[in-house]
């Protein structure tokens, strides 16, 4: 399970603590006069802020009741188009009648830590946060503790047995590309063939973000590397940069559209949502370098909505939550439990991505020694 999203970002060491100072102006901007957090105790005696489960606060309604007295719910990094998260943010609003501040939509997970620590101690700090698993597993002592409603029905592979993290939904990595401006990708080695010049985006920078850490691991695979053993994909990187095919540009839907990265790395679900705005993008997920990974989601154990936080964590594991990370393409963590109880949405079943062979997901050690390996070396070979 390896990854974070990120729709940002070159994003390199000397320039986060200016982007994180940035990102707390954002926040505060995007923030309306808001209802102080009730903080407190629960009926139950037990502090809001350290509540591990619904029972904590006397049940399911009360803890909605405490959220809806706190009025409002900060998240960051969630781009509409990512995951459905736009949809899942206004059924969220709409259900319980609480506002819901995106900051940053396009902001890489690190970014997500980054403006926690920023912003500390203030109503505009992150509720929650939703990265990828180098930046999650490096960070635990940040998240409060917490099981959702529906904990017994998501597999054990797939959470903190203390209920620090949990996976919310996964996919394939994948190549996007524009069949009306360059000829078809058919797997990672076309990508260096002459063609492709100038043409080949990654999302992201791999030592900040998971689909660019997940992207090179994929070519990795491609290039008869593995999960233990990150380097041939940084080499393909590096002659991707010498021949001049390597695109230094963070790809976004608008890059897309207007043609400025005509292939791009990125997670099948990101690249399958702009085949609705543009017809001639397809998406291929390489089936001899299959790699698949999941998010984390997490509460921040400072955050200023502890109440709201946990409320949010209860509707992203509610059926009615992961069908809507289904219907963004994307494969809830709760998808086979579900499908097999009946409550998974058919539209969102046909839907859900198949990779035929073996499909490479790394451990959090793999991920671990990766992190280390692009740190001491990415910059090297595209720089």
């Amino acid at each position: 399970m390896t990854i974070s999203r990120n729709t940002s970002r070159i994003f390199t060491h000397a320039t986060a603590v200016a982007a994180a100072a940035m990102l707390a102006v954002g926040l505060a901007a995007c923030a309306p006069p808001e209802k102080k957090s009730q903080g407190g105790e629960t009926d139950s005696g037990v502090k809001v802020a350290e509540a591990k489960s619904a029972a904590d606060f006397g049940g399911m309604d009360k803890l909605v009741e405490a959220a809806k007295a706190e009025g409002q719910l900060n998240v960051i990094a969630l781009p509409p188009d990512w995951a459905n998260y736009g949809a899942i943010i206004k059924a969220f609003e709409e259900k319980y009648d609480i506002k819901v501040n995106s900051a940053q939509p396009d902001a890489a997970s690190q970014d997500e830590i980054n403006a926690a620590n920023q912003q500390k101690g203030k109503s505009t700090a992150p509720d929650v946060f939703d990265l990828g698993q180098s930046v999650a597993l490096a960070n635990t002592a940040m998240f409060a503790p917490y099981k959702v409603a529906t904990w017994d029905d998501i597999p054990s592979a797939y959470q903190d047995p203390d209920g620090k993290w949990v996976n919310d939904y996964g996919g394939y990595m994948s190549i996007g590309f524009d069949s009306a401006k360059v000829p078809p990708v058919t797997g990672v080695a076309d990508l260096l063939k002459p063609e492709y010049r100038g043409k080949v985006a990654l999302n992201g920078d791999p030592t900040q973000a998971g689909a660019a850490f997940s992207g090179v691991l994929m070519v990795a695979l491609a290039q008869g590397g593995s999960a233990d053993d990150i380097a041939p994909g940084v080499e393909f990187f590096a002659k991707l940069k010498q021949a001049g095919n390597f695109l230094p540009v963070d790809p976004t839907p608008a890059t897309i559209e207007s043609g400025q990265t005509p292939v791009v790395i990125d997670w099948n679900y990101t690249n399958a949502s702009e085949t609705k705005k543009l017809p001639s993008w397809q998406v291929l997920v390489p089936q001899d370098a299959a790699v698949a990974g999941y998010y984390y989601q997490a509460i921040n154990k400072d955050a200023p909505h502890p109440a709201a936080a946990r409320l949010w964590q209860e509707f992203l594991f509610s059926d009615e939550g992961q069908n809507l990370y289904g219907a963004g393409g994307v494969r809830p963590v709760r998808a086979d439990n579900m499908a097999a109880a009946g409550k998974l949405d058919k539209a969102v079943a046909d839907s859900m991505p198949i990779a035929h062979g073996p499909v490479t997901v790394p451990s959090p050690k793999q991920t671990e020694a990766a992190t280390k390996y692009l740190a001491d070396n990415w910059a090297k070979a595209i720089g």
